[in-house]
């Protein structure tokens, strides 16, 4: 992998954003935008405990999805409360994404404010929180919505890899999914180059992430997350501006992951096979370009 660092700054201007980040689909870390929100101090174990942590919530491992399994399947379910008090207590291999806390308390979004300065088609029905346990995994995956996010670390500190769109065959990505075959848990350790030669060529971002930063990442872009401490980050989205972004993202989530799913049911040693085959096609065909 060919990793750089992603640019950091405190603030930044309207029009240095769209003209040198978002048009360009680069991503870049903002430290100063959380720090205009009550949220940047208020947001702690005990007060999302309080506040709705008698809510039922779907709870992750590291393990990643089989050929048998459809995308986003709960391991298991349990209340907020009680997961946040195993995640206080010590390393966790659970993880929550995607909770709509803002739902179940809507007084926590007097906590933010949208920063529409920056972007607009902001999805304000849905800011999302993503909650992990020290040593918790987000495996190499992009947004099936293609929408742009700017996710916001609080407490902890989580280690990011990021990759644009266009690097999807060095990444082994499964087809008719929005995630990758390969493994790239604890990759700056190891990594299964044998296997998976291709991402060798991989151009990307890798950044560790600390309580208040913003990341922006474009629509599309591959991350993978690994959480270095217990935290929690709340992810705010924007569909794209231009339609054929929006048809892309709708096709993929309405499609695209239908046919998957009912492939999955229907056939899924076959489709699993079928789908490895080509991705390792694709691949090949990036390594012959060398």
């Amino acid at each position: 992998m060919h990793l750089k660092p992603v640019d950091k700054v405190e603030n930044i201007s309207p029009e240095n954003f769209k003209t040198n980040y978002y048009d360009t689909k680069t991503p870049i870390i903002i430290t100063g935008l959380s720090k205009k929100w009550p949220a940047y101090t208020k947001w702690n174990w005990d007060y999302f405990i309080d506040t709705v942590g008698l809510q039922e919530v779907a709870v992750y491992n590291n393990i990643k999805s089989d050929s048998y399994t459809p995308i986003n399947t709960a391991d298991a379910y349990m209340k907020f409360g009680d997961y946040l008090k195993k995640v206080k207590a010590g390393p966790l291999d659970l993880r929550i994404f995607l909770f709509n806390i803002f739902q179940h308390a809507p007084e926590v979004t007097g906590d933010f404010s949208w920063p529409d300065e920056l972007m607009t088609g902001f999805v304000k029905k849905y800011p999302m929180l993503f909650v992990g346990g020290q040593g918790s995994v987000t495996h190499m995956h992009f947004d099936i919505d293609m929408s742009h996010i700017l996710h916001t670390q609080f407490l902890g500190r989580k280690r990011v890899l990021l990759f644009p769109h266009e690097e999807q065959y060095k990444l082994y990505r499964k087809p008719w999914e929005v995630l990758s075959l390969a493994n790239y848990a604890n990759y700056s350790e190891s990594f299964d180059y044998t296997s998976f030669p291709a991402v060798k060529l991989a151009r990307g971002y890798e950044v560790i992430l600390e309580h208040g930063d913003t990341l922006f990442m474009p629509a599309g872009y591959w991350h993978h997350m690994e959480y270095i401490d217990a935290g929690f980050a709340m992810s705010l989205r924007a569909m794209q501006s231009d339609l054929g972004g929006k048809m892309t993202g709708l096709w993929k989530l309405f499609g695209m992951r239908g046919i998957d799913t009912l492939m999955k049911k229907t056939a899924p040693q076959w489709w699993y096979d079928r789908k490895k085959k080509q991705l390792l096609k694709h691949a090949n065909e990036e390594m012959k370009k060398i």
